[in-house]
This record gives C-alpha cells, structure tokens and sequence, in this order.
C-alpha cells in the first residue's frame, strides 16, 4: 500500500491540517484504520491524531482518494471530531480488553 500525499492545508483556528491523499494498494480497499496508521506513520504523528475522514475507490480500480483530518494532538481531535468519526477512527474508545479488566476490578 502506497500512500501519496496530493494536498495539505493548515487550519490553525482548529489546529489541525486537512489532508487529501492518494491511496494505491494491490487487493481490496484497506480497512479505515490500516490507512490511518499507514498515514500517521508517513506524517510522523501519533494514530490518535490522525481521523480519516472518507476514502473514494471507482469501481475495478486499485487506486483509492482519501481525505484526513490530523490534528496537533488527540485532544484537539477529541474536541473537534463528531462521536461517530472518532468511534470509526477507534479515538478514545475503549478497547475490549479494557473493558474486561475494568469489570474485573469492579
């Protein structure tokens, strides 16, 4: 999977840079979180940082075009994203293994 960026633009008032980006990949479209740990480690940032936004794939194509949020830290991205992005975007959101040990605890 090869990830081209094609634009930047900063946006300072919600301190983040909106990033569109050409995906290119052998098989089926990657899943939302394998582009976004793809493109958080080509940007340098941390996963939690990074929201992908929407990934664009024509039909028999192995070419996919995606736009992404990355902010300067993950509590700006808490902030700012709606519920649903982050929970996409697996942001904040407990895994299951947490849970298990927070009923343990309990």
């Amino acid at each position: 999977m090869d990830i081209d960026i094609i634009s930047e633009t900063e946006n300072p008032m919600l301190h983040r840079t909106d990033v569109t980006f050409e995906l290119t990949h052998d098989e089926a479209t990657p899943e939302r979180l394998q582009v976004r740990d793809s493109l958080a480690a080509k940007l340098n940032k941390d996963a939690d940082e990074v929201v992908v936004r929407a990934l664009k794939t024509k039909f028999g194509m192995r070419k996919t075009v995606g736009e992404a949020k990355v902010y300067e830290t993950a509590d700006n991205a808490r902030d700012v994203e709606q519920d649903h992005m982050l929970e996409r975007n697996k942001i904040g959101v407990d895994t299951e293994d947490d849970a298990d040990v927070e009923a343990e605890e309990a």
